[in-house]
């Protein structure tokens, strides 16, 4: 016995929440009419006096409701299943089988009250209906609306009613009758259905639950998407630039290419420290780091590179969405432009609204493709309420590329990330995770090293160099 509760305990545990829940309503509603039984057929079958006849009708009035509360225990359960959509069929049979059960107990409990073996001055009579009507007004309600069967229920009551009185019943039990059954009758409809509502309402909640777990799972693997091309666009852009430059410097035999190769290797390790960043969701963008590091690479390239910055002293939340800007920007100039110059202006308006634009004056003809690259700032320039537009002058032949947060998302503090110590971490390398510094760029991308020095014109056409095509930010969207 021990064994078999704790079985039975365990089992229940291994449930859902959602389960327990479903299981121990069913079981509170099938439980329901045996208890208006209970309540009420005794005190009916101790009332009953007289003949053997009296007696034979009092126990089929007595089998009659225990009739009524199998067919309404197995009524509720398919009702339930039918108004929660799981039983496409609703019980019709059992509902009529119950009504043609509950229509003959009444018309015995009439015949009783008619010769007088049941007093009509007591309870009796209407506490044997009180016992069966719930059942069938409970599986009546699930399956019909609610007000059609509130009016059925109470046309009913008033018709058991007038039955009463015709047997010879007195206006003060007609009254208690009436009170007793209507009450009986809208328990009946109400419980079960509010019960099943119930439970509908928790089977939306668990849905919802897990549509939000999926989308959490969707959304993380947008995210690193989106961070591992912003991440690697711009890392593998400059070692096939440094990667062209060393092949260069090797054909002159130039002592610098050995430095080049050194710093494409240096690049490349960080560039997996900031993949592990991604990878745990710990990475963050610094714009002053991000406005160095552009302007050191597109200098590398050949590329003058020109900041115009306010320094309007922009929130954490602002700052990195802006940095994600200049690094695609960056990016998209290496791969897609054939720019001599690029501007990037920073500036804050007296309204507290900050732009970050960059023009470059190598526009390509526009080719009517986009990538995922620009898709993936406006993304994270949504979360500040900022904007992200690319605007093509065919008559100066230059791109811009605007990016607008106003002062509500300029003042949107965005919290720091939380990282464990030790690679990739605060403790570790490459904690802040905003790439190579300028300085870790080594001294060719910023053109100030010995390699920057001997490739001469070289440099400036190292653009096409870049990785592939890649899935990066729009070809003729974007050239900025």
């Amino acid at each position: 016995m021990i064994h078999w509760g704790r079985e039975k305990r365990r089992k229940w545990q291994r449930r859902s929440k959602l389960q327990q829940v479903e299981v121990s309503t069913y079981w509170l509603l099938l439980l329901s009419p045996w208890i208006f039984y209970v309540s009420g057929m005794p005190q009916f079958a101790v009332q009953v006096a007289g003949p053997p006849a009296a007696t034979a009708m009092g126990g089929a009035v007595v089998v009659l409701g225990l009739l009524q509360c199998l067919l309404g225990v197995r009524g509720l359960r398919r009702g339930i299943d039918t108004y929660l959509g799981t039983e496409q069929d609703p019980p019709r049979r059992l509902l009529v089988t119950g009504l043609v059960t509950f229509l003959l107990t009444t018309a015995l409990v009439t015949a009783l009250i008619a010769r007088g073996w049941v007093a009509d001055d007591n309870p009796a009579p209407t506490m044997a209906l009180f016992a069966g009507l719930p059942s069938l007004t409970g599986v009546y309600g699930l399956v019909v609306p609610r007000r059609r069967s509130a009016a059925v229920t109470a046309g009913g009551c008033v018709l058991i009613t007038a039955a009463f009185a015709a047997a010879g019943t007195t206006w003060p039990a007609l009254l208690g009758t009436l009170f007793v059954l209507a009450i009986s009758g809208l328990v009946g409809i109400f419980s079960p259905r509010c019960s099943a509502w119930y439970l509908a309402v928790m089977r939306e909640l668990d849905g919802a639950r897990e549509a939000q777990a999926q989308l959490a799972v969707a959304e993380e693997r947008l995210r690193f998407s989106r961070d591992l091309h912003d991440v690697m666009g711009r890392d593998l852009s400059v070692i096939a630039l440094k990667s062209e430059l060393a092949t260069q410097l090797a054909r002159r035999d130039a002592a610098s290419a050995a430095e080049q190769m050194r710093e494409v290797q240096e690049l490349a390790r960080a560039s997996q420290t900031e993949v592990r960043a991604v990878v745990r969701g710990y990475r963050e963008t610094g714009l002053e780091t991000e406005l160095a590091g552009a302007r050191a690479v597109l200098r590398a390239a050949g590329v003058d590179c020109r900041i115009e910055s306010a320094q309007p002293g922009l929130e954490s939340g602002a700052q990195a969405a802006l940095g994600w800007v200049v690094r695609e920007g960056a990016t998209n100039v290496l791969r897609h432009a054939e720019a001599n110059c690029c501007v990037i202006r920073l500036t804050r308006d007296a309204a507290g609204a900050t732009a970050l634009v960059m023009e470059n004056d190598g526009l390509r003809p526009d080719q009517g493709r986009g990538g995922s690259g620009l898709t993936g700032l406006r993304e994270r320039l949504a979360a500040v309420d900022g904007t992200l537009t690319g605007e093509r002058d065919e008559t100066a032949r230059v791109f811009r590329l605007r990016a607008e947060i106003p002062a509500s998302g300029s003042r949107r503090p965005h919290p720091p990330p939380e990282a464990p110590d030790g690679p990739g971490g605060p403790g570790g390398p490459a904690s802040s995770g905003d790439g190579p510094a300028p300085e870790e760029a080594g001294p060719g991308a910023a053109g100030t090293g010995p390699g920057a020095a001997e490739a001469g014109p070289e440099a400036a056409g190292l653009a096409d160099a870049a990785v592939g095509e890649g899935t990066g930010a729009a070809r003729g969207e974007s050239h900025g």
